[in-house]
């Protein structure tokens, strides 16, 4: 495999330094606790008021646990799983990997961006770095191809795609629902709080979407590079979309008020996210790697 050893340098310093972030902010609590904040808006937010995410509100540290609950005890473990079956040239171990990457740089980037500043900001942005340079060559390592050969011809690209196009179209219509009529109301979005601006909206909408919708219509049409999108995309959904399902139930155990097409949309995404991963692994045909 091109890259094997850079990439798991990378991937070890990410498997490091996203176990002391995420750690910490499970467990720091120091500070006098909630407390209310107007904001520039003249908005009153309810600050989380302790630990690492002090200045962040409540809403925002409660995703922020969750996330790195999900990380500690599934982002981490894919990574050394797939780290390892990776260098023992399995096709499966090397998308996985790559997979796994993208929900690590899709975490850390939004946290560099999102998170009020606190004594973790170096280590987030060393995380985004390390992610980003691990998923790219990760990506490059594949012999692009050939790489539709490593496929069964049962495995329903249609079916499969078409979810793809359907998720990326709900996630953008739902955000752009959130947005469009607080610009044409001349209002405040939804979730904005005291942020600078929509940090996680204009990551999914300019990057997820785009991305799922393409790799969803090149695997219908059974490009080579839509196998590798497509299987990228849903290995890196399902740590995302835990995430972002325990996120839900974080809000939800402290009180924040949570948008029902929310709660039922995310958690059934992931489910059938977890199923379309099975069909996927269960259709690639191992070669192996010297």
């Amino acid at each position: 495999m091109k890259f094997r050893k850079t990439i798991s340098l990378l991937t070890l310093c990410i498997i490091i330094l996203s176990f002391i972030a995420a750690s910490y902010g499970i467990l720091s609590d120091n500070g006098n606790g909630q407390y209310e904040y107007k904001s520039i808006h003249g908005k009153t937010i309810s600050i989380y008021g302790k630990g690492l995410y002090k200045n962040d509100s409540v809403s925002v540290a409660s995703q922020a646990i969750a996330q790195d609950i999900v990380t500690i005890i599934l982002g981490i473990p894919l990574l050394i799983i797939s780290l390892y079956l990776s260098r023992k040239g399995l096709i499966k171990g090397r998308l996985l990997l790559t997979g796994t990457l993208g929900y690590f740089l899709y975490t850390y980037t939004s946290y560099s961006f999102l998170s009020m500043y606190n004594s973790l900001f170096l280590i987030y942005v060393m995380l985004m770095s390390l992610s980003f340079f691990a998923f790219t060559l990760a990506m490059m390592s594949f012999d692009i191809q050939d790489l539709s050969l490593y496929f069964d011809e049962k495995l329903p690209v249609k079916f499969l795609g078409c979810f793809l196009i359907f998720i990326a179209f709900s996630i953008g219509m739902m955000w752009l629902g959130r947005i469009v009529p607080s610009l044409i109301n001349n209002t405040l979005p939804n979730g904005l709080e005291h942020y600078a601006t929509l940090v996680i909206q204009a990551l999914d909408l300019g990057f997820l979407v785009p991305t799922g919708i393409i790799s969803g219509i090149l695997v219908i049409k059974k490009k080579a590079i839509g196998y590798l999108l497509a299987s990228v995309v849903i290995i890196k959904s399902i740590t995302m979309l835990s995430a972002i399902t325990a996120m839900i139930i974080g809000q939800i155990h402290v009180g924040i008020k949570v948008n029902f097409v929310e709660i039922v949309l995310f958690p059934l995404f992931n489910l059938l996210v977890i199923y379309c991963m099975t069909l996927i692994m269960k259709s690639v045909k191992e070669p192996r790697y010297e």
